[in-house]
C-alpha cells in the first residue's frame, strides 16, 4: 500500500464563511440597511433560529444548540459532532467569519489555500424580489469578504456574490470585482430564479462576460430548507420527509401499507416510519442540483460549445455521478435529436474532456478511489469546512494513498486542478 505524507500543496476548493452582522450594520449601504435586514438576514438566538427572506420569517426546524453549518474544528470526528449533547448550546467555529483563526485551522488541516463560498446569502440572497436592494447586499457582501481575504491575499480567495435578478446590475458588479484580486469566480447556485432556469437566454451575458473576464462560474448547491419548493430539489425532498412525520391514521387508513388485509398487523398507517430528526435535503439534493445543472446547461443548452473558454466548477455534490450523466448523454444525443437553437454535439463524452468543467469530490469517494484514472483531470477537493461534514486535506490525502493511488495523481486532484482552474499559483505546502 502506498504511504503518503503532507509533501504535495493543496487546494481546498469548497470553503464556506458565515456571514457576519457586520455585512449589513458596516458594508451596506447606509440608504439600504433597513431594506437589506428585511430583504434577507439570518438570526441566530439563545432559543431559537431563523432566516428571514423578503420580510417571511422561515424559523429553523432543527436544534439551534448544534450548528451545523459550523460546527466543526480541526481533530473532530463525524462521530464526535454526532455525539454532542443536544441539549447543551454549542458555539459555532469562529473560523467561520474570523480569518485569523480559519488560517490557523487551515494550517492545522494540512491547507495552503482555499476558494470561499457563502452560507446564509447562497440559501436566500437570490430569492429577494427588489433588484436594487439585492445589488446593495451583492456589493456589501463583496466588500466585506474581499477584506476577509486580505488577512492572506496568496491564500484566500472566493466567489463574487452577483444580483442576478437584474442583468445589468450582475454584469457592472461582476465587472467591479473581477479587478479585486481575491475574486476568481461568481457564485451560481443551481435553481430556479423568477420561474426561469439557467437553460434561459437571458443568461447568456453572464457566460459571456465570464469567459471574456475569465472568471469562473462557481456553482455550489444549497439545501433550500426555507426555500419555495420550486427553487430546487431540497425543498421538494423536504416535504417528503416531513409526511413520514404526520399524525397517524386510525385502523391503517387504508393505505398501501394499511394492516389486515395483507396478513400486516392491524397499526396506523404511519406508526412503522418513525419522525426523521435530521433533513434529507444536505444528503440528496446537492448531486441532483449539480446532475440537472451539468446536463441540461452545460451540455444540453450547449453553453460549453457557445462559451468553450468559460470555466466552472461545479462543487459540493461529488463527482462520481459524471459517469452516469455522459454515458446517457451519449446515447440519448446521438439517438434523439437535441434541438435547440444551437445544435448539441452528439460526441458528448469528448466535449466533456475538452470542456474547462471541473467537479468538486469527496476522498471518500469509492468510484473515485477505484477509477482515479477516469476522474484526476477533471475533479477539485473540497473540504466544506467549517460545516459538520468536514474533512481535513490530512485525511483526505490518507483515503487516497490507501486506495493506491498514485502521489503525482493525487497532488493534481487535491492542489493542481483547482489552482490552475481559478488561475492562482500554487503555494509550496508550507502550511502543513
Amino acid at each position: 500500500m502506498t504511504t503518503i505524507t503532507k509533501s504535495i500543496a493543496v487546494f481546498d476548493s469548497d470553503q464556506h464563511i458565515v456571514e457576519p452582522s457586520e455585512i449589513w450594520e458596516t458594508y451596506l449601504d447606509p440608504e439600504f440597511r433597513v431594506l437589506g435586514r428585511q430583504a434577507l438576514w439570518r438570526h441566530d438566538g439563545e432559543t431559537n433560529s431563523y432566516l428571514k427572506i423578503n420580510g417571511e420569517v422561515i424559523r429553523d426546524t432543527m436544534n439551534p444548540n448544534l450548528p451545523r453549518h459550523a460546527i466543526w474544528r480541526p481533530g473532530m470526528t463525524w462521530d464526535a459532532i454526532g455525539e454532542l449533547d443536544a441539549s447543551v448550546r454549542h458555539p459555532m467555529n469562529p473560523g467561520a467569519w474570523d480569518p485569523r483563526a480559519r488560517l490557523a485551522d487551515m494550517d492545522a488541516m494540512g491547507i495552503d489555500q482555499a476558494f470561499l463560498y457563502p452560507t446564509w446569502f447562497a440559501e436566500g440572497f437570490h430569492l429577494i424580489g427588489d433588484p436594487d436592494t439585492a445589488y446593495a447586499l451583492a456589493r456589501a457582501y463583496n466588500d466585506w469578504m474581499a477584506d476577509f481575504c486580505q488577512a492572506a491575499p496568496n491564500r484566500l480567495y472566493a466567489a463574487a456574490m452577483l444580483p442576478l435578478r437584474d442583468m445589468d446590475h450582475a454584469l457592472a458588479e461582476l465587472r467591479r470585482v473581477a479587478s479585486i484580486p481575491c475574486f476568481r469566480g461568481a457564485f451560481i447556485r443551481p435553481m430556479f430564479l423568477q420561474g426561469q432556469y439557467f437553460t434561459s437566454p437571458y443568461f447568456d451575458p453572464l457566460w459571456a462576460e465570464l469567459e471574456r473576464l475569465g472568471l469562473v462560474a462557481a456553482v455550489h448547491p444549497t439545501p433550500g430548507l426555507w426555500n419555495p419548493e420550486w427553487t430546487s430539489h431540497g425543498p421538494f425532498i423536504e416535504k417528503i420527509r416531513r409526511r413520514l412525520g404526520q399524525t397517524p391514521i386510525p385502523g391503517g387508513g387504508g393505505g398501501p401499507f394499511a394492516g389486515g388485509s395483507a396478513g400486516l398487523p392491524s397499526t396506523p398507517f404511519f406508526t412503522a416510519f418513525p419522525q426523521l430528526g435530521h433533513p434529507l435535503a444536505p444528503i440528496a439534493s446537492p448531486w441532483l442540483d449539480n446532475h440537472m445543472f451539468v446536463a441540461s446547461v452545460l451540455i444540453g443548452f450547449t453553453v460549453m460549445q457557445r462559451f468553450p473558454d468559460m470555466k466552472a466548477v461545479v462543487a459540493h455534490g461529488k463527482a462520481s455521478w459524471m459517469e452516469e450523466v455522459l454515458e446517457k448523454m451519449e446515447a440519448s444525443s446521438r439517438v434523439i435529436p437535441l434541438l435547440h437553437t444551437y445544435p448539441v454535439r452528439t460526441d458528448t463524452e469528448e466535449m466533456w474532456e475538452d470542456g474547462k468543467v471541473m467537479l468538486g469530490f469527496d476522498a471518500e469517494e469509492r468510484l473515485i478511489q477505484k477509477l482515479p484514472q477516469d476522474f484526476a483531470e477533471k475533479v477539485v477537493w473540497g473540504s466544506r469546512y467549517p460545516q459538520h461534514d468536514t474533512t481535513s486535506a490530512h485525511d483526505a490525502i490518507a483515503m487516497l494513498a490507501g486506495a493506491d493511488v498514485p502521489e503525482e495523481m493525487i497532488a493534481r486532484m487535491m492542489g493542481g486542478n483547482a489552482a490552475a482552474q481559478f488561475g492562482i499559483d500554487l503555494l509550496e505546502p508550507a502550511h502543513s
